[in-house]
């Protein structure tokens, strides 16, 4: 996600307002590696455990040839039906090896994209706010977080299949090396890239363009943080679905899915993913679970913006106070 230096926010009651370049908008100039890094970690682990129980039913909705008994019409109708024949916990599987994924994901991301951000930044646009910066940063940010996050996401979504035959996430881990290589946990790499990279520059441009319109100012405003966040996650998900059908595809591997086309060992390569999705459902089925991705996405984005917003927030004023005299 996206942090833009925009004007210079209002100052804090009580305080003189400090210089644009340390507006609340800029985490403090003297703001360490950790503190960005525990920003992005809280941010991402919050942003992923939240709705987990509503990715668990996209990735089922996302299945080209599900299990007659694990389809679904609605999200509610699924998560409902899941907990009724499967158990209360079922939407949760998977959900520990999500955030052990998250944490250092969205650690390096945030850390990566500040620095990006603030030397591109400088470069183009001399210090000043720049889209085009702001694009690259996040799509450099992006590299790191799918690295880090690929692994994690192929047990996620081997666990939230239905009749998943792993017990545990040590026993998917083990069980994919052994039969598959190593390579199994980044089959989906590039096609996971091909779909972040406009994710994130269709998320970033979209809440910009909200922030613009409803909170020009730049100042603090959970609700302008909220809403943005929320919208742009909406669009960049319903967009990029396509994209995120193949890579649950080449994640899960269906075998049902791929028999059915006479294809023999293991789908590879993002090419074949989209051949294979098209032959099994035409057209509409590169927007199968859109639905469910759109609402998960939502509430996601909007949870990361607002704690990641926030900790800027608390980390200027503190500085502020501590320089305020007495």
């Amino acid at each position: 996600m996206e942090l833009s230096c925009g004007r210079p926010a209002a100052a804090l009651p009580g305080m003189e307002a400090e210089s644009p370049g340390e507006d609340y908008e800029s985490l403090p100039s003297g703001a360490s590696l950790s503190t960005h890094m525990t920003a992005g970690a809280v941010a991402g682990i919050l942003e992923h455990t939240v709705m987990y129980p509503v990715d668990s039913v996209k990735t089922r909705m996302q299945s080209l040839q599900p299990d007659p008994k694990a389809q679904y019409k609605s999200v509610y109708g699924a998560l409902k039906k899941i907990i009724h024949t499967e158990g209360f916990w079922r939407p949760l599987r998977g959900i520990n090896v999500t955030m052990l994924g998250a944490g250092p994901a969205h650690a390096m991301y945030f850390a990566c994209y500040e620095k990006m951000k603030r030397t591109l930044s400088d470069i183009i646009h001399h210090g000043g706010n720049s889209h085009l910066a702001n694009g690259i940063a996040g799509s450099m940010a992006t590299l790191l977080h799918d690295a880090v996050m690929n692994p994690a996401e192929v047990v996620k979504q081997r666990m939230q299949m239905y009749h998943s035959p792993y017990k545990t996430v040590l026993e998917c881990i083990r069980t994919v090396h052994r039969t598959e290589g190593l390579g199994a946990f980044y089959r989906s790499y590039t096609t996971q890239l091909t779909m972040n990279v406009p994710f994130q520059a269709i998320h970033f441009i979209t809440y910009e363009f909200m922030q613009e319109q409803i909170n020009p100012r730049r100042e603090y405003n959970p609700r302008s943080h909220i809403l943005s966040g929320a919208i742009a996650g909406a669009v960049a998900a319903a967009a990029t679905t396509p994209l995120d059908v193949c890579k649950t595809l080449l994640n899960t591997q269906e075998n049902m899915a791929l028999s059915s086309v006479n294809i023999s060992g293991h789908l590879s390569g993002m090419a074949n993913a989209f051949r294979t999705v098209y032959q099994l459902g035409g057209i509409p089925g590169y927007f199968r679970g859109v639905q469910a991705r759109v609402i998960y996405q939502m509430p996601s984005t909007a949870i990361a913006w607002s704690v990641y917003e926030f900790f800027k927030y608390f980390l200027t004023k503190h500085k502020l106070e501590k320089r305020a005299p007495y």
